[in-house]
């Protein structure tokens, strides 16, 4: 069992579902940190490409991994080049040190049980949240949504940002991705013991938020 001394609210879910909008709203709701997990390992992958490293030397991208600041970790989606391709294929490789791993474990539940800043709780987003890094957790909410709702989104977005993409391609990536993370031996994507299933295929934004704070409320209040 992991005791954490502040609520955490444990948010999961496959890509495009919603998830991280969800945290990050949540967070700002309840005043507490808000940790985006899928980006810690690009961060260590970067932080070694910065210093013309290569991301697969065990050595270095641990050490990266160790030094990362909670502080600083909380200002991670600010940083452009951690949405780049560079950076995604760094963090491929670093995510497959056993100790880079370790490393992010420790962070992420130490983030947990002293979120930085001062704050009385902490949200976290992810994968494996509710299964792996915080299963002791009051509030777990897996956040989903149907592989045609999810690339529909994904499709909008990348038409916003002047990518050329096709909803079908999208579509297939999406579905793919889906098959790996869920088959994969290594903190599959899959709701936690516990966890409440919130389904976002025909909610908007808001619908979806007004849902999490309905269940995270009377999460929080049975089980602090």
């Amino acid at each position: 069992m992991i005791s954490h001394s502040h609520p955490v609210i444990a948010i999961d879910g496959p890509s495009a579902s919603g998830k991280g909008t969800i945290a990050k709203k949540l967070a700002a709701h309840f005043d507490f940190a808000h940790l985006d997990t899928g980006l810690l390992y690009r961060a260590v992958g970067l932080a070694v490409l910065r210093k013309k490293g290569d991301p697969a030397d065990p050595v270095l991208a641990e050490k990266a991994a160790l030094a990362l600041n909670s502080s600083e970790v909380m200002g991670l989606a600010n940083d452009a080049d951690l949405r780049g391709d560079e950076a995604s294929l760094a963090a491929s490789k670093v995510a497959t040190i056993p100790a880079v791993r370790a490393a992010l474990l420790k962070f992420q539940r130490d983030f947990c049980s002293s979120p930085p800043k001062g704050k009385k709780g902490a949200v976290l987003d992810g994968r494996d949240i509710g299964t792996i890094i915080a299963p002791d957790a009051p509030v777990k909410i897996f956040v989903t949504a149907s592989a045609e709702a999810r690339a529909e989104r994904r499709f909008k977005e990348l038409q916003a940002r002047g990518q050329d993409a096709t909803y079908a391609s999208v579509l297939a990536d999406m579905k793919e991705r889906d098959r790996r993370d869920a088959e994969r031996s290594i903190s599959p994507t899959k709701p936690a013991p516990g966890a409440i299933v919130l389904d976002t295929t025909n909610l908007n934004a808001e619908q979806a938020f007004g849902e999490a704070v309905r269940i995270a409320n009377k999460l929080l209040a049975t089980n602090l």
